[in-house]
């Protein structure tokens, strides 16, 4: 099994906007050692936005809750919504709503000016409003990519059940994933991405053990969105992302990959009912680069960055 080196959830929640209450689990930017980069490259920052209920809000078309626009250069954004609806729009004429279930993977590449709030629909109802917002490094071969969108419907997600691994002679169905990015054995993910990377949705709905398997390759992490369960033994609840171990080796060309694997098992409840657990599973291939990153911008080099800042302070940013 592939050990746990950290738990992190202990981060205190803050507004981004006035439309989403996160906590920041991981930051590229922290100067905590947990948090370095180099164990969780590719991934730059994790945002993760627990159930959270907003009241209708009959001022949507004038002062609608979100983010206004703001630049982003030389990675992607992966946008999860888990309730509610995200509205997005861009400097290169992309707009569009994020549903319920849905995932937007952008790729900011050589740079593009981006606004996010919540949908005029889901503003004017209110309700639960839960996502997570994650930022994935992109290499220097592609910082300066055309900006792109891959909408993602949750219809589109293949979906893979779960087996209980705890009872061997019959085959129950405990859960699902949906895979978003990378493969499950056979089956792979909607999104296509620059380097190596898993992303899957998880739900475990029966109480059971199953055993995922993820390249030894890889950084690997695991959010319990939802639910409490056992992780490689160890309890874990919700609003906690589990950062395994670094990875026992490194991709060299025309190696087969092996496979390190993460037990979890859902115990039954004394009374018989089960509450879905829900998890997100993120594992992605180092790409073992400099880093200079300032807020939105991340780059190779200092140089790079000054540059970045020039252009958007003179207005050549995205031209």
């Amino acid at each position: 099994m592939r050990p746990i080196k950290n738990i992190h959830g202990d981060k205190a929640p803050h507004w981004v906007g006035d439309g989403f209450y996160v906590k920041t689990l991981i930051n590229h930017l922290d100067d905590n050692p947990h948090f370095n980069y180099i164990h969780t490259d590719p991934f730059l920052l994790f945002d993760y936005g627990k159930p959270t209920i907003f009241d209708p809000n009959p001022n949507y078309k004038t002062q609608p809750h979100g983010v206004g626009q703001h630049p982003h250069k030389g990675f992607e954004t992966v946008t999860i919504a888990y309730e509610g609806e995200i509205s997005h729009a861009d400097s290169v004429g992309g707009q569009g709503i994020i549903q319920k279930g849905d995932v937007q993977w952008m790729t900011a590449g050589r740079g593009i000016m981006h606004e996010e709030f919540h949908s005029e629909a889901f503003g004017q109802r209110g309700g639960v409003f839960s996502m997570v917002q994650l930022w994935v490094n992109l290499p220097s071969a592609h910082k300066l990519t055309d900006p792109n969108y891959q909408s993602i419907k949750r219809a589109d997600l293949p979906l893979v059940e779960l087996i209980d691994s705890s009872n061997p002679n019959h085959q129950t169905t405990i859960g699902k994933a949906a895979i978003i990015a990378g493969a499950w054995q056979e089956i792979t993910g909607a999104a296509n991405t620059f380097t190596p990377i898993n992303l899957w949705n998880i739900e475990l709905h029966t109480a059971g053990a199953t055993t995922l398997k993820v390249p030894n390759t890889h950084n690997t992490l695991l959010l319990v969105q939802e639910g409490e369960l056992l992780v490689n033994g160890t309890s874990v609840s919700a609003g906690n992302l589990i950062q395994f171990d670094a990875p026992t080796q490194h991709r060299t060309d025309g190696q087969t990959l092996a496979t390190d694997t993460i037990e979890l098992h859902y115990p039954a409840t004394e009374n018989g009912e089960q509450a879905p657990v829900k998890l997100l599973l993120l594992s992605g291939e180092p790409i073992g680069e400099p880093v200079a990153g300032y807020g939105p911008f991340v780059m190779n080099t200092q140089e790079e960055l000054r540059q970045t800042f020039r252009d958007y302070q003179t207005g050549n940013f995205v031209k």
